[in-house]
C-alpha cells in the first residue's frame, strides 16, 4: 500500500517568508498580493500540513516560534533555488528578457537611470526592469534574501558573497557656498575641509563612507554633521551657506547644482573617487545577463 506524502506548496511557503520579512500579516499579504484571509488561511493550511506552530498569533504581535524561524530560513533557499530553475531556463533563451529586479543605491539612482533606461528600452524592449531604491545595506540585504536579482552600488562596500562588474569611476566633488568660493582654490585636498562645517548623509549611504575614507582625517568623523537624507537636501544646505559637502561627479554632471550657487571643487585625494559597479549573487544563473547589462552602463558613461 503506497503513502502519500503532502508537501508545502511554493505559495504556503512565499506566505511564511512574507510574513518573516515583514513581521504582520497585512503588509505581508500586500506584498504577496493577496487579501490577509488568503494568507492567513495558506498558513494554518501550511502549518496543519507539517504538524507544527510556526507563528504565534495575538493581537498585537506577530512572534515566530524558533522552529518557524528555521523553517522560514529553509523556505527562502527553496524559493531562491526555485526562482534560478525559470532563470536558467530564461538565460538558456532571449537574453535580457522577462522581468529583472534591480536594487539602486540613491546617490545613483536619479543622476543614471534618466540615460540608463531609454537605451535598454531600445536594445532589449522584452526586458522588464523592476527598479528599487534602497540604501547599500538594504539593497544588499534584499539581494540575499532572493527580492532582488542585482544591485547597482558603489565600491567599496562589504556586500556578502556577490560577483561584481566594475563600471566606471566616479570622482568626488566638494561643494562649497558661493560666498566661500573665490577664496578657495581651484581643487581642494582634505586639509582644506573644516570638520565643523562639512555636511554628510545620514547613516546607511555608502557615500557617507566613502568621502571619509577619501579624506583620510579621523576627526572628520566626529565632528561632521550627519544628517541629510538625500544629496539634493544637502546641496540645498549648502546654498543656505549652512556648510559644505562631498557630491560626486555624476551628481554634477546630471545637473545637481542647477539653479543653485554652489560651486563643485574637485577633491585632490589618493582615494578621491567612488568605484560603480554592478553586482549579483554568486553562480547566478543569469550572469551572462548581467554583464550584458553592465556593458550597456559603461557605454552610457563613456558617451557622456
Amino acid at each position: 500500500m503506497s503513502v502519500t506524502t503532502y508537501l508545502p506548496t511554493l505559495k504556503q511557503l512565499q506566505y511564511l517568508v512574507a510574513l518573516n520579512d515583514e513581521g504582520h500579516f497585512g503588509r505581508a499579504a500586500e506584498t504577496c498580493f493577496v487579501t490577509q484571509s488568503t494568507l492567513s488561511a495558506g498558513l494554518r493550511e501550511l502549518e496543519s500540513l507539517i504538524g507544527v506552530t510556526l507563528v504565534e498569533r495575538t493581537r498585537r504581535v506577530v512572534r515566530f516560534t524558533p522552529l518557524g524561524l528555521r523553517i522560514a530560513e529553509k523556505a527562502r533557499r527553496i524559493l531562491r533555488e526555485a526562482e534560478e530553475l525559470s532563470d536558467m531556463a530564461r538565460a538558456a533563451g532571449k537574453p535580457l528578457s522577462g522581468e529583472l529586479r534591480m536594487g539602486v543605491i540613491p546617490t545613483i539612482a536619479p543622476f543614471l537611470l534618466p540615460r540608463l533606461l531609454p537605451k535598454l528600452r531600445r536594445e532589449w524592449p522584452d526586458l522588464k526592469l523592476y527598479l528599487r531604491e534602497e540604501t547599500s545595506q538594504a539593497a544588499c540585504d534584499s539581494l540575499h534574501r532572493g527580492q532582488l536579482d542585482c544591485v547597482l552600488l558603489a565600491l567599496p562596500y562589504a556586500c556578502g558573497d556577490v560577483e561584481a562588474a566594475e563600471l566606471f569611476e566616479d570622482r568626488l566633488y566638494v561643494a562649497v557656498p558661493p560666498s566661500l568660493a573665490a577664496s578657495l582654490p581651484d581643487r581642494l585636498t582634505p586639509a582644506a575641509i573644516d570638520e565643523d562645517k562639512l555636511l554628510l548623509l545620514e547613516d546607511g549611504h555608502c557615500l557617507k563612507e566613502h568621502a571619509l575614507a577619501a579624506c583620510n582625517r579621523p576627526e572628520l568623523r566626529a565632528g561632521a554633521t550627519m544628517l541629510g537624507t538625500s544629496l539634493h537636501t544637502l546641496i540645498q544646505m549648502v546654498d543656505n551657506a549652512l556648510g559644505l559637502t562631498m557630491v560626486p561627479a555624476m551628481a554634477v554632471k546630471a545637473g545637481i547644482l542647477e539653479g543653485t550657487g554652489v560651486v563643485a571643487r574637485p577633491l585632490e585625494a589618493v582615494h578621491a573617487a567612488r568605484r560603480i559597479a554592478l553586482i549579483w549573487r554568486r553562480n547566478s544563473p543569469r550572469e551572462k545577463e548581467f554583464m550584458l547589462l553592465a556593458e550597456a552602463l559603461r557605454s552610457i558613461h563613456e558617451t557622456d
